[in-house]
């Protein structure tokens, strides 16, 4: 479990993660290779939940246990929203509400995950 709970392996999960969805989003609407890069980053969710999953067990060990819950709700947030933009741009319906709320869900993770004891301290 002290490897799934490396900070080093989530952060390189949800980084391949975003570069997934974002190729994703750029193909042609219906095509095979969406098709196949839209079930890779669903595999994708599942190691970024199971690392985050683990890093939230050990984030429990510091005082701040209720902020790390907030970023593990947001961090599923997260990827809810991409799987909303990513089926609704299939059916071909608005997508525009979803964008921003993966935006703002994104920074309040980002931050969270960057200022927390467990995090690479950007923001110091």
């Amino acid at each position: 479990m002290d490897f799934l709970a490396s900070t080093h392996l989530h952060i390189t999960t949800w980084v391949i993660g975003i570069i997934l969805f974002f190729v994703a989003v750029t193909m042609t609407n219906g095509s095979k290779g969406q098709k196949i890069t839209h079930m890779v980053l669903r595999l994708f969710y599942v190691f970024i939940i199971l690392t985050g999953v683990a890093l939230f067990m050990d984030g429990m060990d510091f005082d701040m246990g209720m902020l790390y819950g907030f970023k593990l709700i947001g961090g599923v947030l997260i990827i809810g929203m991409m799987e909303m933009i990513l089926v609704r741009m299939k059916k071909q319906k608005a997508t525009t509400m979803f964008w921003v709320l993966l935006f703002v869900f994104l920074f309040i993770t980002m931050f969270l995950g960057f200022k927390l004891p467990m995090g690479i301290n950007f923001l110091a």
